[in-house]
Order: C-alpha cells, then structure tokens, then sequence
C-alpha cells in the first residue's frame, strides 16, 4: 500500500506535472489511491500525497466518490466559509492524527477535468465537497491548509506535526 507524505517532504511543497499517460498504470494508481485514503480514513487524497507528483486526486464524501485529473478549479460562490479542516499530510507526530484548524473556503466550486478514459469531468460542488475540492487542489500547486492558516495558527500546528 502507498504511504501517506508526510509536512517535510519535497514532493507535498512541488507543483504537481499534468497526467499525459491513460494507460494501465494510471488505473492501479487511482485504485492505490483509494486504498490509502481509506486505510487511513480520508476523504480526499492528491497525487503528491502518495509521492507521485501528478496532477490527480481522488475524493469520497458527502455520498459523492470519484476521481478528476488535470483538474482545473474555478471559484463559482467566493463567499468563504470557515470550518474545521485537517490534512492526512500534517499528522500530529505523537498521535498520528491530523490536526484541525479553522480555515476559510469558498462555498461553491466547479471543478473540471478528465477521469481515467480521458472522458470529461464537470462537477459543481458546495459545502464540504467544494472544501474537499479546494483542499484537493491546492495539494496539486504544493500548497497545505496550514499555509491559510494565520500565522500564530500555523506555527502551533507545525510544533505538533
């Protein structure tokens, strides 16, 4: 199984390279994917938190599940919302966990892009999948939810990953 990059590694602060190969290779990734966002009971997971940095994520919350690579993300709602999030990368060292921290999004999303037949992906999203999108997303540009986070937030958080 895939092991989850943990704050530290190069490959989570990397813009992730856009997916040019459909082949079989890329269906075992989107499975492994999955296999690891759920053994450690995620809702969403990018490329680069697998050490594979491609432009991909694969998602299952709110009763929605899938997979969106080359993902392209517009804001469609830019009124933010602020709610507890947490990253499966920033693990409290002693616990294991991911730690939560208030951070704003923006309420509605579209994100569009391609699934693993290269057919095009159109999804309009609020709530926690727009957050998990968003989320999802910004993994692909070497962003972390910490990097939202006040300053003061931030470096608590840091002192426990």
């Amino acid at each position: 199984m895939r092991e989850i990059r943990i704050i530290g590694d190069p490959v989570l602060r990397t813009t992730a390279d856009p997916v040019t190969d459909f082949d079989r290779d890329l269906r075992r990734l989107i499975d492994e994917m999955f296999q690891a966002m759920y053994a450690v009971n995620g809702v969403g997971l990018a490329g680069p938190q697998i050490g594979v940095s491609r432009r991909l994520f694969v998602y299952d919350i709110s009763g929605r599940k899938g997979h969106v690579i080359n993902p392209r993300l517009t804001v469609d709602d830019a009124e933010e919302i602020l709610d507890e999030e947490a990253c499966l990368s920033v693990p409290d060292r002693r616990t294991g966990r991911p730690m939560y921290a208030p951070v704003a999004r923006a309420s509605g999303v579209t994100v569009e892009g391609v699934d693993r037949l290269r057919r095009p992906v159109r999804i309009k999203a609020r709530g926690s999948l727009a957050r998990c999108f968003q989320h999802e997303s910004e993994h692909l540009d070497g962003k972390l939810y910490v990097d939202r986070l006040p300053k003061n937030e931030a470096r608590k958080i840091m002192l426990r990953a």
